[in-house]
């Protein structure tokens, strides 16, 4: 459990301004046709989810992984913004050698596993490195994001089931932004509460947070782990978030179906404008390192495309088959 003290505090500041800078710097990018191709999904509005869950991860003994939604995920365990954005502009430093892109982002250090494009893909995944971890008395439990609209997938119900049956250590995080794509959750899901579904395959219900809160993110991932830790098999939590962007890049016409809404959490439910102001209550005078954090993270976010823009593309047979094929022994 980390010390939340203010340095700690600060520390999740910094990774929340961090992946709001990079998001909003790639959403940029894209337009200007600096980062190409017909995906791009963003994490913006939803940093409090992963920075709150990722704080009680040890990082390389325990296990991460998530489906297309994952340049947040990168940054706030650690990997380096240079090699994320250079993976974003499909450049040989990134760190799936430019081969990767977007969806595909991944870190062996970080037990960063992805970053998967198929919806729910991950899910069995999730069950089988907490088998590993189970199996080998690793004593590591593994963090496995799941979007709404992937709860109502067949690999949902099959990975969470066996997760049940088995005991197995995976913490299953909803983000619930309220939408598969361009479909409210309450339209697609015959039960729009989504945690309940845990009921169904013996695995700890442990409810709703909310999602823009880092703090109370925090607690309630500590509440499961806790649970892990005991020896009590798989929870579920149901994180209440907004994202700010339409589900891609290419959808088009998310800003202006859902403009009011939109605008309503934006201006009184961010992140971290939320976490801000409780920072500013806790500690007096605390504006003026807030604001140096927010230009630090932008000259980082500036400097990684910098970066990006200076490596190569990979061309060379051995850069083209490098991480894809396995060499005989």
């Amino acid at each position: 459990m980390a010390r939340l003290n203010k340095e700690t505090l600060l520390d999740w500041y910094r990774q929340m301004v961090l992946i709001r800078e990079f998001e909003e710097t790639c959403q940029q990018l894209y337009n200007e046709k600096r980062i190409t191709g017909v995906y791009l999904h963003l994490y913006s509005g939803h940093e409090a989810v992963g920075v709150g869950a990722i704080a009680n991860m040890e990082i390389g003994k325990d296990h991460i992984i998530t489906a297309y939604r994952d340049h947040g995920i990168a940054l706030a365990l650690g990997v380096d913004p240079n090699r994320v954005m250079a993976e974003m502009m499909g450049r040989v430093d990134g760190v799936s050698g430019g081969k990767g892109g977007s969806m595909h982002l991944a870190s062996l250090n970080h037990h960063f596993w992805g970053g998967y494009a198929i919806v729910g893909g991950h899910l069995p995944l999730a069950s089988g490195i907490a088998l590993e971890a189970k199996y080998n008395e690793t004593g590591a439990f593994v963090i496995c994001f799941v979007g709404d609209g992937a709860t109502n997938n067949g690999y949902f119900h099959e990975a969470v089931n066996i997760a049940g049956v088995w005991d197995l250590p995976v913490i299953w995080i909803i983000e619930n932004n309220g939408f598969g794509m361009g479909t409210e959750t309450s339209r697609a899901a015959g039960n729009p509460i989504l945690h309940e579904r845990a009921n169904s395959y013996g695995v700890k219900d442990l409810g709703r947070v909310d999602g823009q809160d880092v703090m109370a993110m925090y607690e309630k991932v500590n509440e499961a782990a806790q649970h892990v830790w005991s020896g009590g098999g798989s929870a579920m939590i149901e994180a209440i978030t907004y994202r700010y962007r339409g589900h891609g890049v290419s959808d088009k016409q998310y800003d202006t179906r859902f403009s009011e809404e939109l605008e309503e959490w934006k201006q009184n439910k961010d992140p971290i404008t939320v976490f801000r102001r409780q920072l500013e209550e806790k500690y007096k005078d605390i504006g003026s390192e807030l604001d140096d954090i927010e230009a630090a993270q932008r000259e980082i976010v500036a400097k990684s495309v910098e970066f990006a823009e200076n490596s190569p593309f990979p061309d060379t047979l051995e850069q083209l088959y490098a991480n894809v094929y396995v060499e005989e022994s």
